[in-house]
């Protein structure tokens, strides 16, 4: 299943990479076949090395397991910090010199920024990737077509369904109930500050985070007709969802700690804050930023917007993307499908990463079936398993997510010390968004 609501058209793309390269010319564009030419999916004929960058803990090992089985298709495999924390500017530079690796990561809000700057190889080229489409969750699949048909801009590796992390020792010593609905999250909020804590941290930082929230709210931020884009920060939805945490805010019914600091982890680690609404792969972060809470955590579903409902938001995923340059996209896209669905490769990535697969099958590994000791025994998966069924595709991210993510977060930063409230972080995150877009020749809708 094809969401062709989803993104952008290839014509769109091609216009705007054009645009943005001056007719796609330079290092980049050599090798490999540009993103919108006919790429070359044969195999070599001789033995290879391929070279391969990403940030995901442990990865080695799972590339070792491959090497070991494919000594005619060799990987190297090179790590460093996170997309936006370093990688992706490594890539655009790397591209641009043309001397990028074979492969890379890249976050599903990060590819269409990619795609725009024609970094990126249409593995639809591979007979092998377009049968592999079954194999993943619909959502996931649609975040890597970007909304074009037999054109796949990377494979899936994972996924991030949000659910509700909470010490549950807390809350049965307190005699709350688990909120199921935003408005349960509220009430609990109050009567935990009473007793001195705070029921989340709100992030300053991840706005991501708060995309997955209107991603459940069911609002959009960018939405594309196949001529130009239309820029949605300020939805409805979207509003909503910020007068929701604006309210906590300054009712100090939150903390606003800066994420994934000393000063967070140890608010987690000493009781402070009760919950943290986060996806799959948050699992690990609370178990090594709150260790002396082990066996007090447990996971429940996302409080929902209306009572009964049953939807989900999603915070994060990656895929792995062959870039332009690359001189063997055929053992580049066999290698990714190989990383991305086999056992083997799933499961090593899980047990070093907690790497929550995008397959459909990989959702029934054993090794997620199990109870897990830090989360009280709980089969924390079975929640997230859940949670990923209910996230809906149409999600659309735009192509310069970084640039968004940056003066959105400068909006949040000055609304958590009282400056300025997250509503108006939005707007202006809106005007520069646009601006930003028009300055690139990316055409925005009226």
């Amino acid at each position: 299943m094809r969401h062709t609501k989803r993104a952008v058209t290839a014509a769109l793309l091609t216009s705007a990479a054009l645009a943005l390269t001056g007719c796609a010319a330079g290092g980049a564009s050599s090798g490999g076949g540009g993103g919108d030419a006919a790429a070359s999916c044969e195999p070599a004929g001789e033995d290879v090395t391929l070279t391969f960058t990403s940030w995901i803990p442990g990865i080695e090992d799972a590339v070792a397991i491959w090497n070991e089985e494919n000594p005619d298709i060799q990987v190297e495999v090179q790590t460093g910090p996170s997309g936006n924390a370093g990688t992706y500017q490594n890539f655009f530079n790397q591209l641009e010199a043309g001397n990028a690796p074979d492969l890379g990561q890249i976050e599903y809000d990060a590819l269409p920024n990619f795609r725009v700057q024609d970094g990126l190889v249409n593995l639809g080229a591979c007979e092998d990737v377009l049968a592999a489409e079954d194999q993943f969750l619909d959502w996931t699949w649609g975040q890597v077509t970007l909304g074009t048909e037999d054109e796949v801009y990377g494979i899936p590796q994972d996924q991030g369904p949000m659910a509700l992390f909470y010490r549950s020792d807390l809350f049965e010593q307190a005699g709350i109930e688990v909120p199921t609905t935003w408005e349960e999250y509220r009430e609990a909020a109050v009567t935990i500050r009473e007793q001195g804590g705070y029921i989340t941290n709100f992030s300053q930082t991840d706005i991501n985070q708060f995309a997955g929230f209107v991603w459940q709210a069911g609002g959009q931020w960018f939405a594309n007709d196949g001529d130009a884009w239309t820029v949605e920060l300020t939805s409805d939805e979207s509003m909503t969802v910020a007068e929701y945490w604006q309210d906590l805010i300054e009712n100090d019914l939150v903390s606003t700690y800066p994420a994934w600091t000393d000063e967070w982890n140890n608010a987690y680690n000493s009781g402070e804050v009760w919950t943290w609404n986060s996806a799959v792969w948050g699992a690990n972060s609370i178990l090594s930023g709150a260790p002396d809470t082990a066996g007090n955590w447990s996971v429940a579903l996302a409080p929902q917007w209306n009572e009964g409902d049953a939807v989900a938001g999603n915070w994060g995923g990656s895929s792995i993307a062959v870039f332009n340059g690359t001189d063997h996209l055929y053992e580049a896209a066999k290698f990714a499908l190989w990383l991305n669905t086999s056992e083997e490769a799933l499961t090593s990535l899980n047990e070093t990463a907690q790497i929550y697969p995008a397959t459909e099958a990989g959702l029934d590994l054993p090794v997620l079936k199990e109870g897990v000791e830090f989360y009280g025994g709980q089969p924390i998966y079975d929640v997230f398993a859940e949670a990923a069924a209910q996230v809906s595709p149409d999600f659309v991210w735009g192509p310069t997510m970084t640039q968004t993510y940056a003066d959105v977060s400068d909006g949040f930063k000055a609304a958590a010390s009282g400056s300025s409230t997250l509503m108006e972080a939005l707007e202006k995150g809106q005007e520069s968004t646009i601006k930003a877009l028009e300055a690139q020749s990316i055409p925005v809708a009226e």
